[in-house]
């Protein structure tokens, strides 16, 4: 058998290990199903106003400016320091954006600070509703247009891990987002997209060493056979998504409060698709019954007859 640098028992854990992901998509659905998402101003619609005082000022002064006015309902939280903040309002009918931005300031002003606009965005309810619409679809065509690559591509016990394992990666990262409250909006469907495909070229990775050491090693188990395999490709991951990660944490850091949830997604994406690649799709694969003679080229009959001189 060949010699790999590392010598773990990944599918001798597989069982630990599909059980944690079993228990991870039960808790990301019940929190989907009973949470739902907080949407971004993308995806609801409405106004978003971020405003900078000279001073840290506290959230209750702000909700107090505006409690009894007609922005009663908007949504007021620190944007990056306690000197910025993010006021989200929801659609109001017969304001245009210019309005709600010059309202919000006057009610602001009222309170005897000297609030300083920073930004407004505007989004239409119906371009929203759009944007929701679309943006899930996009996700649904993403995953179909990799199934058919895969199914070209790989022997079926592998396109059918490989998509089970995308699934997997999907649902507890937004599973994550639905549990922590953070915003849901383009930029995090953007990171979704960004992980399926990071993730699906992992499992394409360890999949290829599979069916490489599948056709290599004789009188050896399935289970053997992947293990090899991913000690072998093991170094590589860890290489790969470490650097990765080490860009994303610094993203997330320094690049400021506008892209925490774009980051925050990308980063759970990079962990949970590594994670899966080992413990999800390769146990997978190996438990729809993956053997060497599925592997091998089918002969058609009268070949070697007519390959005779």
């Amino acid at each position: 058998m060949q010699k790999t640098r590392f010598n773990f028992d990944f599918m001798g854990k597989r069982k630990i290990g599909l059980a944690l992901s079993s228990l991870l998509i039960i808790i990301s659905i019940i929190s989907i199903a009973t949470e739902g998402l907080t949407l971004g101003i993308d995806f609801t619609g409405g106004t978003l106003v971020e405003v900078g005082y000279a001073e840290a000022v506290e959230l209750d002064l702000i909700r107090t400016a505006l409690s009894h006015s007609e922005f009663s309902n908007a949504v007021i939280q620190y944007f990056g320091s306690a000197n910025d903040i993010l006021i989200r309002i929801p659609p109001s009918p017969g304001l245009d954006n210019a309005d709600i931005s010059h309202r919000t300031l006057r009610l602001l002003a009222d309170t005897g600070l000297n609030p300083d606009l920073r930004r407004v965005e505007f989004v239409g309810p119906q371009i929203g509703k759009e944007l929701r619409e679309e943006g899930g679809l996009a996700m649904i065509y993403a995953l179909i247009c990799i199934f058919a690559y895969v199914a070209l591509r790989f022997q079926r016990h592998f396109s059918v891990a490989a998509i089970a394992a995308l699934v997997h990666d999907v649902i507890i990262t937004i599973g994550l987002f639905s549990i922590t409250r953070f915003d849901f909006d383009l930029t995090v469907l953007a990171a979704l997209l960004a992980v399926i495909g990071y993730s699906l070229n992992d499992t394409i990775v360890v999949f290829d060493r599979v069916r490489e050491n599948f056709r290599k090693l004789r009188d050896t188990t399935p289970a053997t056979v992947f293990n090899v395999s991913l000690n072998q490709i093991l170094s590589r991951t860890l290489v790969t998504s470490l650097t990765t990660l080490l860009v994303l944490i610094a993203l997330f850091i320094f690049g400021g409060e506008i892209i925490h949830s774009f980051a925050t997604a990308l980063i759970m994406g990079v962990l949970i698709g590594t994670y899966s690649s080992i413990f999800v799709a390769s146990p997978i694969t190996l438990a729809l019954g993956i053997t060497k003679k599925d592997l091998m080229p089918v002969q058609k009959e009268g070949v070697e007859a007519d390959n005779m001189p």
